[in-house]
């Protein structure tokens, strides 16, 4: 059985971070911050202005960095949503950032609590939930 930790805890906020860690680090990036939650998102800075952000909902988006920090969520100029749905493989991302759209998917609401999206982020956190 996989555990999941309670909707809203700390370890339940931290969910995310082993995934975009590993995006991160398939994309050679050395910069990324988790942002605040509903939804729960992330950004990753790629260098010459640019960054990505991912969010529960939507997936990945890129554009242009234009403010943001950890704890204050990170605006874009001109996002383009990559599409590949809400959690496609670290791996694929790099592929994705060549396509994409200007239109919002949404895949899914930050609301969905126990629809097994928590469970696939475990995966990336390899069983190490709630510890550091």
């Amino acid at each position: 059985m996989i555990f999941v930790p309670e909707a809203y805890s700390d370890a339940w906020l931290e969910l995310p971070l082993a995934y975009v860690a590993r995006v991160a680090e398939v994309l050679g990036a050395e910069r990324w911050w988790d942002d605040p939650f509903d939804p729960r998102d992330a950004t990753i800075l790629l260098g010459h202005g640019r960054a990505l952000v991912w969010d529960e909902e939507s997936g990945w988006r890129r554009g242009t960095f234009l403010s943001g920090h950890k704890g204050v969520r990170t605006e874009l100029a001109g996002a383009v949503y990559l599409g590949g749905g809400v959690l496609p493989e670290p791996e694929r991302v790099a592929d994705l950032l060549a396509g994409g759209g200007t239109e919002r998917p949404v895949y899914r609401s930050y609301r969905d609590i126990g629809d097994g999206f928590d469970q696939e982020l475990v995966r990336y956190a390899g069983g190490l939930v709630g510890s550091r």
